[in-house]
C-alpha cells in the first residue's frame, strides 16, 4: 500500500471507514466510546466516519432495551452494522440441478431455491433454470433484485477470470461459453464465476470440515473427479485455472476410463451418468460380485488421483465430497493409500456441507468481493490476482 501521508485524504477516509465497519460488525451494539477504544481512532474521526456510514445506509442506531434505560436514565447511543442493507447470491450450476442461496451482507443465509435440470439440457435451457431459481428465491424472501451487491457462481469446467468457460466437458455447449457475460445481463451487480470444486473447497474452509485449516484439498468425486485446493488460506487456481483437474489423469495411460472402471460387464458403461453409477453402487451393496469389483476399482482410482495431488501440495486436510461422501467405506481405503504413497499423510474427512457445498462457496465468493469493497480487505480467500 505504501506510506500514507496527510496528502492522501481519500485513502485515509476509506481505511478509517473500513476499520470502523470491522469494529461494528464484530461488536454487539457498540457506543461511540466503544468504537473509539476498539479502533484506536479519535472520537472526531469516528464521528465523521459514522456520519458517512449513516448516509450510505450501512449503519443504524440500536434501540436500547427497557432494562438498560431504567438503570441508566438516558443511555449512550448504540449502533449496529446493517447487514440487511444489501444481499448476496451464491449459485450452483450442475449437471442435474441448479440451486441458489441468498444471504445478507454478513453472510447469513435467508433463502434458497433449486430446480432439477436434464443432464442433456443445452446451455440456454440451463441458464433459463438459473434465472428461475433466482427469481423464485427473491420472490419468496421479498428481496428486491436491486438490493443485490454481488453474485457468485460455481460451474464445472476450467473458468477464466472473466467467467468464460475455457473447457467444460461435463455440460452440453459449455466449452467456450461466456458464462459470466451471459449472467451479467440479469444483474446490476458484479457476477463472479468459479470452478465448482474450487467453490466447494472455499465453502468447506468457511463453514465445513476445513474450518480452521489453511492447507486443504477438496475432492469433488463425480463421473470425472475434480479437486479444489487452498494453500496458505488462499484459493489456488493455477496459472490458467486448471489446477486440480485430476479427472484427466487417466489420459496418461495408467488407468482405464471411467466407463470401463464402473462397468459390470465386458463393455463400457453406457450411458455414463449418475443414475447408471448409482445402480452399480446399489448392486454392490446387495452383494453382486461384479458390481463390488467395479466399486473397488472406482475407489482405487479415486485414491490414486487424490494421492497425486497430495504429493504435490502436502495439504493438512483432504475433504471428500460429491458421490464419494455417500459411499460406505471410502475413508479407510483413502487413508490407507495415502499412508502408502505420501511422506506425511493428511487428515481425511467427509464434506460437512453435502449438496450445498458449491452454492455455499459461490456465496462466499460474492461475500469476499463485497468485503473487499466495504472493508478494504486485500487478502480474501477467493481474490484473483
Amino acid at each position: 500500500m505504501g506510506r500514507l501521508t496527510g496528502g492522501d485524504p481519500s485513502l485515509l477516509r476509506r481505511i478509517n471507514s473500513a476499520v470502523v465497519l470491522h469494529a461494528l460488525r464484530g461488536a454487539h451494539s457498540p457506543t461511540l466510546t466503544d468504537l473509539t477504544r476498539i479502533t484506536g481512532l479519535s472520537r472526531p474521526t469516528v464521528e465523521g466516519v459514522m456520519e458517512g456510514l449513516f448516509e450510505a445506509g450501512l449503519v443504524v442506531e440500536s434501540v436500547p432495551d427497557e432494562g438498560e434505560a431504567r438503570r441508566q436514565g438516558r443511555p449512550a447511543r448504540r449502533f449496529r452494522f446493517r447487514a440487511e442493507a444489501g444481499h448476496l447470491l451464491g449459485i450452483e450450476i450442475g449437471p442435474h440441478r441448479v440451486s441458489t442461496l441468498l444471504a445478507e451482507l454478513d453472510g447469513r443465509i435467508i433463502g434458497s431455491s433449486s430446480r432439477e435440470v436434464s443432464v442433456t439440457a443445452c446451455a440456454d435451457e440451463r441458464l433459463d433454470k438459473v434465472r428461475m431459481v433466482v427469481a423464485d428465491v427473491l420472490r419468496r424472501t421479498g428481496v428486491a433484485r436491486s438490493s443485490l451487491r454481488a453474485v457468485g457462481v460455481g460451474s464445472p469446467g476450467i473458468v477464466e477470470a472473466d467467467g468464460t468457460v475455457r473447457l467444460g466437458t461435463a455440460l452440453p455447449d459449455w466449452t467456450g461459453l461466456a458464462l459470466g457475460e451471459r449472467l451479467r445481463r440479469s444483474f446490476r451487480c458484479p457476477v463472479l464465476v468459479e470452478n465448482d470444486a474450487n467453490a466447494a473447497a472455499v465453502a468447506e474452509h468457511w463453514k465445513g470440515a476445513g474450518a480452521g485449516s489453511d492447507d486443504i484439498v477438496f475432492v469433488l468425486a463425480g463421473l470425472s473427479p475434480g479437486a479444489g485446493s487452498l494453500i496458505g488460506g488462499r484459493l489456488h487456481r493455477g496459472f490458467g485455472g486448471a489446477a486440480g483437474e485430476i479427472g484427466a489423469l487417466h489420459l496418461l495411460g495408467r488407468e482405464a476410463t471411467p466407463e470401463r472402471l464402473l462397468s459390470t460387464t465386458d463393455t463400457p458403461l453406457e450411458p455414463l451418468d449418475e443414475a447408471a453409477v448409482a445402480s452399480v453402487f446399489a448392486e454392490a451393496r446387495r452383494g453382486d460380485t461384479r458390481a463390488q469389483a467395479a466399486v473397488e476399482r472406482f475407489i482405487r482410482r479415486l485414491v490414486h488421483d487424490v494421492a497425486a495431488l497430495v504429493l504435490a501440495l502436502d495439504p493438512e486436510l483432504v475433504v471428500v465430497g460429491g458421490w464419494a461422501a455417500g459411499l460406505d467405506g471410502v475413508l479407510d481405503p483413502l487413508r490407507r493409500e495415502l499412508a502408502r504413497y505420501c511422506l506425511r499423510p493428511p487428515r481425511v474427512a467427509l464434506s460437512m456441507l453435502g449438496e450445498a457445498a458449491v452454492a455455499t462457496g459461490a456465496l462466499r465468493l460474492a461475500l469476499d468481493h463485497v468485503e473487499e469493497q466495504l472493508f478494504a480487505v486485500e487478502g480474501t480467500v477467493t481474490a484473483r490476482h
